[in-house]
């Protein structure tokens, strides 16, 4: 692996791996896209069509279901059979299923194709700051982190769209189902739609802008070193470049332990899950890094379960509480988010601060805003301190997404990062559950968010590996 790494460090930053990053960040944008999608239908489609139970809000739990068992499938799967293929696939199986959803004449029947699109992105962002993480030199490591500027960048263009078909094409935030028709309120079916459109869109630039191959650095935990000299010469001589690895040298250290059983062995299935926790500091490590992973599901649901209803109500209060007002107020939140992963991609590489640095400045920041949030008075400061929460809390997820892939062997990094997506979703559920018996018109669920956020600050701390200008095995 070191030597696949220097070699990866020799031929240094081409137009491939910034093709990469635009493309594989394609994969972010849609991730959050879709997230927030449901999110933003939610009002609208309880509006129109009741709600089936009344505790239990359905539609982001269904959502949090879909992602879960997306993580598993992508995440798992890719130690397995590489990282090619959920590359070309994930984003053509989402895209089919929004533009479904948009048509689906009932609450149950578009939570149950919320769940589908869900799985399809599920695994989205797990193969993505793989994949492009497997293929770029040190020297370039944190652009991982500033990838998530299109994780920002997803949320803002649903925003957008939030604010142009939900304002115009939705029922009074009064309306019941009684009242709310679905000629009245077409703003969610437009929503996805248009989303669907453009999922599709991306897919095909992504598929047809590059010839994918499998990671350097996932062949060489296969033992195929022919295979892997080959695409480091077609890249290099591609670009001009040029590398020192010969077949020779790398076989020279011997052949990969249990590489001749199949891939799909109970031997090597459960290797890759004993290998996360090999040592006692990489299993310290794994499971601090596991614990951030579930306080954040239950933290990220919760907020975007509940902030369309508290912009909506803090809205009614400080200006007239309008569908235009809520996703105008939407959209700004969202446009200030995109800052956040740029401060990150500055601080991870700041001597003395760090990954893991960044990650508690990014929770406290947080979490000291969303309680200033509680005492909020006017319009202003509600857009204004709401949009500072988004930029805040996009520093440390920035971070999270791009130290996970780092610090977990290349082996079993998918594995691993599926491992932490799982665990984040069934947080998520847990969210979910916690916001729908709460009251999401009110402030508790946002003292739960900045006490969690408190909690991350501490797990951040802990974590005993700090990636700055390090390679990823």
């Amino acid at each position: 692996m070191a030597l696949a790494n220097k070699a990866i460090d020799d031929i240094g930053m081409t137009r491939f791996q910034w093709k990469l990053f635009f493309l594989n960040g394609f994969g972010y944008a849609v991730d959050s896209l879709l997230v927030v999608n449901q999110s933003i239908a939610n009002p609208a489609v309880k509006r129109e069509y009741g709600q089936p139970d009344k505790h239990i809000s359905g539609i982001p739990l269904a959502s949090q279901v879909g992602l879960l068992v997306g993580a598993g499938l992508w995440g798992f799967t890719a130690d397995i059979i590489g990282r090619k293929l959920a590359f070309n696939t994930s984003l053509y199986s989402c895209a089919i299923f929004v533009l479904i959803a948009g048509a689906m004449p009932n609450y149950i029947s578009f939570a149950t194709l919320v769940a589908l699109y869900s799985a399809g992105a599920g695994g989205n962002y797990i193969l993505d700051a793989t994949n492009f993480l497997e293929f770029l030199p040190t020297s370039h490591h944190w652009l991982v982190t500033f990838m998530a500027v299109w994780w920002a960048v997803g949320y803002m263009i649903t925003g957008f769209f939030a604010w142009g078909f939900m304002s115009n094409f939705s029922c009074s935030p009064k309306a019941t189902s009684e009242s709310c028709h679905r000629a009245d309120n077409m703003g969610w079916r437009y929503l996805h739609f248009t989303s669907g459109a453009l999922v599709i869109v991306l897919a095909f630039i992504r598929v047809f802008a590059i010839k994918m191959v499998q990671t350097p650095r996932w062949l060489v935990s296969q033992n195929r070193d022919e295979e892997l000299i080959q695409i480091l010469d077609d890249l290099a001589r591609k670009h001009g470049r040029s590398h020192s690895l010969t077949l020779e040298e790398l076989s020279g250290q011997g052949t990969v332990a249990h590489t001749e059983k199949s891939v799909w062995s109970s031997f090597r299935l459960k290797k890759h899950v004993t290998g996360l926790f090999q040592t006692k500091k990489l299993a310290w490590s794994t499971t601090l890094i596991l614990s951030n992973w579930f306080v954040i599901g239950m933290v990220s649901p919760l907020y975007s379960v509940f902030l369309p209803f508290y912009l909506q109500s803090r809205g009614a209060e400080f200006g007239d509480g309008s569908n235009y007002q809520t996703w105008r107020d939407y959209a700004i939140n969202h446009v200030v988010g995109i800052l956040g992963p740029i401060i990150a991609a500055v601080l991870v590489e700041t001597q003395y601060i760090g990954r893991r640095g960044t990650l508690a400045i990014g929770a406290a920041t947080t979490m000291a805003l969303q309680f200033g949030y509680t005492q909020i008075t006017n319009e202003a400061g509600n857009v204004g301190l709401s949009s500072a929460i988004s930029a805040a809390s996009n520093i440390y997820y920035g971070t999270i997404y791009a130290y996970t892939p780092e610090i977990l062997p290349s082996a079993h990094r998918a594995t691993g990062y599926g491992l932490c997506v799982v665990v984040n979703r069934i947080g998520g559920i847990l969210g979910v559950l916690v916001g729908s018996y709460a009251n999401v018109e009110t402030t508790a669920p946002l003292f739960v968010c900045a006490a969690l956020f408190g909690l991350l600050i501490i797990l951040s701390l802990l974590l005993p590996f700090e990636s700055r200008g390090k390679r990823a095995q």
